[in-house]
């Protein structure tokens, strides 16, 4: 067996003990000291000094759990929350919130416009664990949908691009109600024929022809194109969030289907009560029924030619959007220095979702009198800003470029699950290889590689009895030592 240099010093000198010997070192001026090294500043919404920012490197903050108070909307969309809480097994907020928000928006579907001629179609993406009642926001859509006769107008799965397109044009206006999304990303990704491709680029065109026409394929028999005008597509979709996270690639986030989404985490599950069967009630029942029977335009084409309202806005209103599309164009600006496709993307959309979901406010608050106000305003910049912010976060947390990119993500995850759940103490080697299940040379690999990115410390350091030593020496011959106990630490020098 061969010894280190550091190795016979600890032994001769101290008896073994590494941690002492690394003392007894740094006090010689050998080395660093690693507390004076740790800096978590650019941990998890820091800020990072001028020039430790690599170049085209997205420098996300996290903003935390969406708040609150961005979970009500007065009128329908409260009234739809409140009934999907009191009859779920396990009420969740979020996943109740998500589900009213997206039956608003699709019965407003090419039957109001701002000033803007922005539509109500929304792209909202619900994420929760198995169990915590993600069925429940679909039920009582369907139940809603169902009383007022317009059931019709649901979907399921994505089968293909064509089934969509042949939907639309038998249905103009759409809800899609899809469990486990995730599964049909991953198909996407690991398709090798158009099939799968077509469903992402029918969604992408679908979301941008709702104030346009959206023409179809060329069906063989010689006939020309059909064409659907204002096509509305809602779709609530729902997924565990680590498959979801999993599934996405760096395709979707440049290409602008990320961008569309509106991405709502449930976090962890409700308490759970038992469901009493409670009959809708007849406010719910008699707005859906009004926006079912409303025709804006009236005429026997009105299916095919709509001609929605215009739901205005206030001065007060439009001058926090203004404001608001302003500090969407600085932070696409920003991604645009840093090369940032994916951030560009999503601050792209930022003002068009601001607008969709004031409209969307107005329609519920009010359905006899709609108009944008102020709250309404405010509540859609805040909300949008948020939910932009938690996505970029979210997806520079997950979404890799290859696979030795995933497994960086996957360490730097471990690691700040440690860091939350036990601050500053460092997590032990032994600890980090039991939860990552990786061999000892693909550790190292990806250890060496974050370390040499400055996103992690790692120490090397024994106690007498070959326990961990948090705050070690990190000379080179104490990293020398094989046998020595690592520890590791998120943070940025």
């Amino acid at each position: 067996r061969g010894y280190s240099p550091f190795a016979v010093y600890a032994l001769l000198e101290h008896g073994g003990d590494y941690a002492a010997a690394a003392s007894a070192l740094r006090a010689e001026g050998y080395g660093d000291d690693p507390r004076e090294r740790v800096d978590l500043s650019g941990l998890l919404g820091g800020e990072v000094e001028d020039g430790d920012e690599a170049d085209g490197e997205t420098t996300a903050t996290d903003p935390g759990p969406i708040p609150d108070d961005l979970l009500d909307v007065p009128g329908f969309i409260r009234q739809v929350t409140d009934y999907t809480l009191a009859i779920s097994p396990y009420p969740q907020p979020v996943l109740a919130f998500a589900g009213a928000l997206t039956l608003q928006a699709f019965l407003a579907g090419r039957k109001i416009r701002d000033e803007a001629d922005t539509r109500t179609n929304l792209y909202v993406l619900a994420l929760a664990n198995s169990g915590a009642g993600k069925d429940s926001p679909r039920k009582v859509n369907l139940r809603i949908c169902y009383e007022v006769g317009l059931h019709d107008c649901l979907g399921d799965a994505f089968a293909s691009g064509e089934g969509i397109e042949d939907r639309l044009f038998l249905t103009p206006s759409v809800l899609f109600q899809t469990d486990e999304i995730d599964s049909m990303l991953q198909s996407i990704n690991k398709a090798r024929d158009g099939r799968h491709e077509a469903i992402m680029a029918t969604l992408l065109k679908m979301y941008t022809s709702s104030n346009s026409v959206y023409s179809m394929r060329v069906k063989a028999g010689g006939r020309g194109p059909a064409a659907i005008v204002h096509p509305s597509l809602c779709i609530l979709g729902t997924a565990v969030p680590k498959y979801y996270y999993e599934a996405l690639s760096v395709r979707m986030l440049n290409n602008g289907f990320f961008a569309r989404l509106i991405v709502l985490e449930a976090g962890k599950r409700g308490r759970g009560q038992t469901p009493v069967p409670q009959p809708i009630p007849d406010s719910i029942l008699q707005t859906a029924r009004w926006w079912a029977e409303f025709r804006p335009g009236g005429g026997n084409l009105e299916s095919c030619y709509p001609a929605p309202v215009f739901v205005r806005a206030t001065p007060e209103a439009e001058a926090v959007l203004e404001e608001f599309r302003t500090l969407a164009d600085d932070r696409y600006s920003e991604a645009e220095e840093r090369d940032d496709l994916a951030g560009m993307a999503v601050w792209a959309r930022a003002y068009e979702k601001a607008r969709k979901l004031a409209l969307v406010y107005a329609a519920s608050e009010n359905h006899l009198q709609m108009q944008i106000g102020e709250p309404a305003a405010r509540w859609a910049c805040r909300f949008v800003e948020h939910q932009t912010r938690r996505m970029i976060f979210m997806a520079s947390q997950h979404v890799a470029e290859n696979e030795f990119d995933a497994r960086c993500k996957r360490m730097l995850e471990v690691l700040t699950s440690w860091q939350q759940r036990n601050g500053d103490t460092w997590m032990p080697h032994w600890e980090l290889a039991r939860r990552l299940k990786w061999s000892d040379k693909d550790i190292e690999e990806v250890r060496n590689a974050l370390q040499n990115q400055r996103r992690i410390e790692c120490e090397l350091g024994s106690t007498a009895r070959g326990g961990a030593c948090c705050h070690a020496v990190s000379t080179a011959d104490a990293q020398a030592v094989v046998s020595g106990s690592r520890s590791y630490h998120i943070g940025m020098r």
